[in-house]
């Protein structure tokens, strides 16, 4: 991607420069960005497009993309099993490391946009091993129900609960089940009409006695598609190189049909010679007949020494700690850590989640528990304890030597929590601990200094002992403890500490002095609600993060000068807290939240935190003004909810969530128009509020609920086209719906009322038109919904309209099957009988095409009702209601609400929009019908759209210099290849540089430039950034 800037004025009419045209004349693809700015220089523009360019293209990668060879005649069965309405439950059964999760998860990701809530569960049985039944279940549950949700009992037993799940259509993956209990835990039985469940397990009597409507066996992949799964690891390439297709044969062959195997296999040959690969087989040859642990194990024996133990550390202690802290961790143990870390991904041995925690196979797993065993008849003599009868059996035969390296256990029961304490003194090689045990209080324990992790959930210790040196102490994690002072010394050797999380330890009174915590990255007292005080934290100059949220004793916080590298600030809920540092030693901030800081009444000026993001002042009910933001370019969300005595906010140009809910904000001024940027405007239960003049055309959430003082809305334009780039923000929310509320506004004029309706309309539109034109490529809301008082359907814009439940139209065929989408929008008014529940809105129609041909569909919107919403209009649209058109000609549809009793209430007011689509793709005209300032955004989406081709993206400045690279691997995630100059994103060049007039060029020159080539492997993307008055 080569990124120029024209420097001199650009005439019209007048020709590009050489460079710039003899760029374009040797690229593949060009791309010309025309926009204005008065701030950025080159080396920004540059790093704004490498930045949104990854962050783009991993948020769409897929982690399974790369084991998808050879599943799709498995998922489209799958698929189909779930076209059926007599299949509720579905099992996957299989071996272990037959692809069960991989098809699961396929499945899962073409599908779950469909239903109203998912949850995909992997692990189960571990997890609910690790932090029981109960637990699981109300994680799931909170997820389906978007609200937290605590059930203590083996069954869900509250009337509440089961209905507000039988109301919604939910998709759920229980990945890798063990017992048929797990399964009715769950609470499946509960969830609602059209429900889909996915089980995963290697025993079909468990998914049997679970209610499995229908089950899938798992098959092994054909020799055909084994050759191709074990190509892409092997040759990063679906068919294998012709010089080794002979041994690739031979490889598929002892894999047997194991995705898992052909993975690891492929992954370890990866760049390897003809010669390592002969060798490779003739150690498989040792075999008659090698089964896949024999096949995991050789690989295992081609590590060296030091990654075996990584290996071994992760696989019976950290599997499930995050990628971050085992690097830091292991790092103090072994030199080049990070390479051993980095070498097992390759082998794909490991993996690393898209929460960025490590992962492993159960097969490699037990294979590591395996070789660890090995080690010793007496599991005293081993290096790693993860079984407590193995632990209780070492300490009550006072067998505990210095062999064990590390241990984690789950420890309910006192008498087996009092014998292992009593038994880590003598571990004096110890290095890891990770413990979850039950709060019975102890006086001491005493631990090896050679302790690098300590992760203790429920601590029951008011202090650590003061025997331990915690020299070498890495990450500390004493999670929901008894704690009450970390020890007693004030001064420690704290240089390698990198993370100490002590969130949730409600005795905690003070922190001691952490001078020495010189490569301290992560602070955490969330939840400390005893911490008075803080020790000076000047010294931390590796500190990213110190979250202080619900502290409440907390008045002061000390100086933060030194903490140059700290991004992120959290006092949310520190109500005693009453001035904050300065903040101006902190270029680095970028989020800064001091919510129901109550008896804060100023912020100091963040001059220097040039780069924060987001500022949250929510209900600081003291604070009388804010300091001055206009420098803070930076600044996307402002959150200033109920601060009562805050009289004006500032209109900052780059903001795009503004929070003002609860305030005593009388006008929105047409200044607001000014927030080009602004996606998402709150102004819930303003009561003051008056008028809203001239809002954003683009806005994707707007909540004006409860303004009962409301008189005056207006829109900035009502021309559709205006409308593209509604939702081309990067940062835009993919799962949330696009909304419009102004409930119990009823001093809402006229001409305000027809404006909210017309707005809506144009909102669906473009919606409607975006997903058309991008069939799916990129985020935006997948629905629309608008409320607003009212007791007709309006006529101008729902002009087929009925109080029955159903409806038959006629529709204009167009003859040209497949070009465009049609797409429908409901509008409906629901009277007061319906009680205050969780309800869904449905609509069942179907098509009928000029050759009989019928398409039928359903689509649901959920709300939580109560009696308020009666005398308001609701306008809704999703994805459901947008259909590729078949020459349909009729069309017919049956409305209905349902509560969670299943009571139908069909006696509603309503109408449909229908209208249509063309499917094509944007067009440069499109593009430059946008604000001037937008076009920039909206362009990086078309690149990273289209740079999922690509395979290596070569970014380079005006002086043609190469500045970065951006790698974009098989599953279409993407990274950034460092070029060794750490310099490539500076001022770039001359102060001032890029600071021109100009003028604008043609349409015409624009999208000949833009679709001069579709993007191939390895292309050269010209980028001009031009400045535009």
């Amino acid at each position: 991607m080569n990124v120029f800037f024209d420097e001199d004025k650009l005439e019209k009419g007048e020709q590009l420069s050489p460079a710039l045209s003899q760029a374009i004349a040797a690229s593949n693809l060009s791309m010309l960005i025309l926009l204005m700015s008065e701030t950025l220089s080159e080396a920004e523009y540059i790093k704004d497009v490498v930045e949104f360019v990854i962050k783009e293209l991993n948020s769409k990668s897929k982690s399974v993309s790369k084991e998808l060879v050879g599943i799709d005649d498995q998922k489209k069965k799958i698929l189909q099993l779930i076209e059926e309405e007599d299949s509720r439950i579905i099992g996957l059964w299989g071996m272990d490391g037959i692809g069960k999760t991989t098809l699961a998860e396929a499945v899962y990701n073409e599908i779950s946009q469909t239903f109203q809530r998912r949850c995909f569960i992997q692990d189960v049985r571990e997890k609910i091993e690790k932090q029981g039944k109960e637990s699981l279940r109300n994680e799931l549950l909170s997820e389906l129900l978007n609200s937290k949700t605590c059930v203590d009992t083996p069954s869900i037993r509250s009337v509440l609960t089961q209905q507000r799940l039988n109301n919604i259509k939910v998709i759920v993956v229980l990945d890798d089940v063990s017992d048929s209990e797990q399964i009715d835990l769950m609470g499946v039985k509960h969830f609602g009409d059209g429900s889909k469940i996915i089980i995963t397990s290697t025993d079909r009597q468990v998914l049997t006695n679970g209610g499995a409507d229908k089950i899938h066996k798992v098959n092994k992949l054909n020799e055909d598609d084994s050759l191709q799964l074990f190509s892409t690891f092997a040759f990063k390439s679906l068919n294998p190189a012709p010089d080794f297709r002979d041994l690739s044969n031979k490889f598929v062959e002892y894999a047997q049909g194991s995705p898992l195997a052909l993975k690891v296999l492929g992954s370890k040959l990866y760049t390897k010679s003809r010669k390592e690969w002969e060798s490779e087989v003739d150690k498989l040859k040792e075999y008659a007949k090698p089964k896949i642990s024999q096949i995991l194990m050789s690989s295992f024996e081609e590590l060296d020494e030091q990654e075996k133990n990584i290996f071994l550390d992760i696989a019976c202690v950290l599997k499930g700690e995050s990628k971050k802290e085992v690097e830091a961790i292991l790092s103090c143990l072994y030199e080049g850590a990070m390479c051993g870390i980095s070498d097992l991904l390759d082998k794909s041995v490991i993996e690393v989640d898209s929460n960025g925690v490590i992962c492993m196979h159960d097969k490699l797993e037990e294979m590591g528990k395996y070789i660890v065993r090995r080690e010793s008849r007496d599991p005293g003599e081993r290096s790693r304890l993860w079984s407590l009868k193995d632990m209780i059996q070492v300490l009550k035969y006072n067998k505990v030597n210095k062999s064990i390296e590390g241990i984690k256990l789950f420890v309910s029961r006192l008498e087996d929590q009092l014998l292992l304490y009593s038994g880590f003194e003598k571990m004096h090689n110890l290095r890891y601990i990770i413990l979850h045990t039950c709060p019975f209080f102890v006086n001491s324990v005493s631990f090896s200094d050679e302790l690098r992790y300590l992760h203790w959930d429920f601590c029951p210790l008011k202090s650590l002992s003061s025997n331990f040196n915690p020299k070498n102490l890495v990450v500390l994690k004493l999670r929901e403890s008894f704690i009450e002072q970390l020890w007693k010394e004030d001064r420690q050797d704290l240089v390698n500490l990198r993370s100490i999380d002590l969130s949730g330890c409600d005795r905690l009174r003070k922190i001691p002095n952490l001078s020495g915590a010189i490569n301290l990255q992560s602070l955490c007292c969330n939840g400390c609600g005893s911490l008075v005080e803080l020790p000076s934290l000047n010294q931390l100059v590796s500190l990213e993060s110190l979250d202080l949220s619900g502290c409440g004793r907390l008045r002061k916080i000390p100086n933060l000068s030194g903490a140059i590298k700290l991004q992120s600030l959290c006092c949310n809920g520190c109500e005693s807290l009453v001035e904050l540092p300065s903040l101006n030693q902190l270029a680095s901030l970028e989020s800064l939240d001091l919510s129901y800081c109550k008896n804060l009444k100023k912020i100091p000026n963040p001059f220097g935190a040039i780069n924060l993001k987001s500022l949250k002042c929510n209900y600081c009910i003291s604070l009388v003004e804010l300091p001055c933001l206009n420098h803070l370019a930076s600044l996307k969300e402002l959150g200033l909810k109920g601060c009562h005595k805050l009289k004006t906010f500032q209109h900052l140009v780059g903001l795009r969530k503004l929070s003002l809910s609860h305030s005593r904000v009388e006008n929105v001024s047409s200044n607001i128009s000014k927030l080009e940027s602004l996606n998402v405007l709150e102004l819930e239960e303003c009561e003051r509020l008056k008028t809203l003049s001239e809002l954003p055309r683009y806005l994707g959430c707007l909540n004006a609920n409860y303004c009962r003082s409301l008189k005056k809305v207006s829109f900035t334009d009502h021309n559709s086209s205006s409308f593209f780039s509604l939702h081309d923000g990067d940062d835009t929310p993919r799962d949330e719906k696009v909304s419009m509320s102004f409930l119990k506004c009823f001093n809402l004029n006229n001409d305000s009322i027809k404006n909210i309706e017309r707005n809506a309309v144009l909102q669906i539109q473009s919606l409607a038109q975006r997903w058309a034109r991008r069939q799916g490529r990129g985020s935006f809301g997948n629905q629309f919904f608008c409320c607003f008082p009212g007791n007709e359907v309006p006529a101008n814009e729902f002009e087929h309209r009925s109080v029955n439940p159903w409806l038959n139209l006629k529709i204009a065929p167009n003859g040209c099957s497949g070009s465009r989408f049609l797409a429908f929008a409901l509008c409906f008014l629901a009277h007061s009988l319906i009680e205050d529940a969780d309800v869904g809105f449905i609509c069942k129609y179907q098509l009928t095409a000029a050759s009989g041909e019928k398409f039928m569909g359903e689509s649901r919107v959920s709300w939580r009702w109560d009696r308020g919403y009666a005398g308001h209009v609701f306008i809704v649209f999703n994805k459901d209601m947008i259909i590729r058109d078949n020459d349909y000609e009729k069309a017919s549809f049956e409305f209905y609400i349902k509560d969670h009793l299943g009571r139908q209430y069909e006696r509603v007011k309503w109408g449909v929009y229908v209208f249509y689509v063309d499917a094509e793709s944007y067009s440069i005209s499109d593009v430059m019908s946008c604000d001037r300032k937008r076009r920039f955004r909206v362009l990086k989406n078309l690149i990273a759209s289209d740079a999922n081709n690509a395979e290596v993206i070569t970014i380079k400045n005006s002086d043609s210099q190469e500045v970065a690279n951006i790698e974009v691997a098989h599953d279409g995630s993407a990274t950034e290849i460092r070029t060794g100059d750490e310099r490539r994103f500076g001022n770039g060049g001359e102060e001032g540089g890029g600071y021109f007039e100009g003028y604008h060029l043609s349409d015409y020159l624009l999208y000949g430039i833009y679709h001069m080539v579709s993007f191939t492997n390895n292309p050269d993307i010209v980028v001009c950034v031009m400045n535009l008055v």
